[in-house]
């Protein structure tokens, strides 16, 4: 755990300088997976492994995109590190997110995010994977997303 906090510091501390930059590093290439809509562009950064318990990558979302309902078994950490973007957890209201907040996914919690409809959105995760992959549900609806665009 006590890497997991590190490497997230060092992300944070790296993204503060990149202020001319759409994104830290390349944007990766265009998830071609069922579980989204819209444009979104995936880096995977690093692959866990024996020593290091968690997965690292970067996502950027065109403007609108947006990932399905799911849930990290293990919780994950965003890192934003570019534009504006939304996020919800079941049953709560949808929290605008920008450029230099952390959001904390909690282990087992249903929730989605997203770009906002008029700007591109860009983080890096930090995902756990001890206790399995993220698990993929139903679509986000239009009245849902919406909800963040009062």
């Amino acid at each position: 755990m006590r890497h997991l906090f590190y490497t997230i510091i060092l992300f944070a501390a790296f993204s503060t300088g990149t202020m001319a930059q759409d994104t830290l590093f390349p944007k990766g290439e265009i998830s071609m997976t069922d579980n989204h809509t819209g444009t979104v562009w995936l880096k995977e950064l690093n692959e866990p492994d024996s020593t290091f318990k968690f997965s690292l990558a970067q996502a950027t979302f065109a403007p609108g995109a947006k990932l399905d309902w799911h849930i990290h078994p293990a919780g994950q950490y965003l890192l934003i590190t570019n534009g504006v973007g939304y996020y919800q957890e079941r049953g709560k209201p949808v929290q605008i997110v920008h450029k230099g907040d952390i959001v904390k996914c909690l282990p087992g919690v249903e929730h989605w995010h997203g770009a906002s409809t008029d700007s591109s959105f860009t983080y890096i995760a930090t995902t756990p994977t001890e206790k399995g992959k993220t698990i993929w549900l139903k679509r986000v609806t239009e009245a849902e997303y919406r909800s963040g665009n009062k």
